[in-house]
């Protein structure tokens, strides 16, 4: 494996369960619990999973964006949760990431020309006729014509206001980005062409990818490597081309069998898998999956399964299941 450009060490976020009279913490809800990955340089790594099973605050944890229980995020060798604020005003140059709503997470009083400039405005970079230059530059990179620059968000289409959100991101020139269901709230005509517009940015300036998604058929034609996540953990993780011809995880057999295909003549067996993902106030004993199973065993309910290679897989290709102790 290449070097890897961002490096997560049991990152776990918890959230206080707050009861009785004096509210007093009487749980946690372990929204990610656990979580180890690398993301090399020059590399998308596909994170996928149903809502709810802990993708975007995973994304939003390894930037800080919201507080992390514990754990380790290695950047460059140091590890970004001992950084104090100046630290991370620093680092964050290089650590962007493009949200889910592309309207609700742009200020709808800015112009485009002011919310491209806004990270350059704050991080003081060059002079303001240099930075107007470059938003210029980013809108015609991202597929926007200059003339927009002087409109507001709501006179743009669901598209156009996630190019816009992803020249924002690229106003730094970051070395990794955090793409967190980028395409989920568009057309799906729209969908492909902001996919394609990631892959030529990633082969044009080098940039490292986290793509979070539901979809995944999307994470497929995108993701060198992608992990599969259920409640709150990894449960699978190997090259995009290994997980999708050789899926290993009961969950991750589920899911891939139901992407719909093209042919028609193509008949393909749905594993369905029964119930709903167990409540973080409640979790299920053992392997978090269990309940849901198909083919869960005996040892399923009272321990909790590593992740770790498959025997006679492929190097990189790790699983968390007791069928492949």
């Amino acid at each position: 494996m290449e070097k890897a450009l961002i490096e997560v060490k049991n990152l776990k976020t918890f959230y206080p369960i707050k009861g009785g009279l004096l509210n007093r913490t009487v749980g946690h809800l372990k929204a990610v619990n656990d979580v180890s990955l690398e993301i090399p340089t020059h590399r998308t790594f596909g994170l996928v999973g149903e809502s709810g099973c802990g993708k975007s605050t995973l994304g939003r944890s390894l930037l800080r964006l919201q507080p992390v229980t514990s754990g380790e995020v290695i950047y460059n060798g140091r590890n970004i949760m001992e950084f104090d604020s100046k630290e991370m005003m620093e680092v964050r140059r290089d650590m962007q990431i493009i949200f889910q709503d592309p309207y609700g997470s742009l200020n709808p009083r800015f112009t485009v020309r002011e919310i491209v400039r806004e990270p350059l405005d704050t991080h003081g970079i060059g002079d303001v006729s240099s930075r107007n230059q470059e938003v210029m530059r980013l809108l015609e990179v991202c597929g926007l014509r200059k003339q927009v620059a002087d409109r507001y968000p709501h006179e743009f289409s669901g598209g156009q206001r996630q190019r816009v959100g992803i020249a924002r991101a690229l106003a730094l020139n970051p070395k990794f980005i955090v793409a967190d269901e980028p395409v989920s709230a568009l057309d799906v005509s729209v969908q492909s062409q902001i996919l394609n517009l990631i892959s030529d940015l990633q082969k044009e300036f080098g940039i490292s990818f986290l793509f979070i998604s539901h979809d995944l058929s999307v994470v497929q034609h995108i993701s060198h490597e992608v992990g599969v996540m259920y409640f709150g953990k990894v449960v699978e993780r190997a090259s995009s081309e290994d997980l999708y011809k050789n899926p290993k995880h009961p969950y991750t057999q589920s899911l891939l069998s139901a992407i719909p295909k093209p042919d028609p003549t193509v008949k393909k067996e749905r594993i369905n898998i029964k119930g709903d993902i167990p409540s973080h106030l409640k979790p299920p004993s053992g392997c978090p999956f269990h309940p849901r199973c198909p083919v869960a065993k005996p040892e399923c309910k009272t321990e909790v399964p590593v992740l770790k290679p498959v025997r006679g897989g492929e190097k990189e290709h790790l699983v968390s299941c007791h069928l492949y102790a």
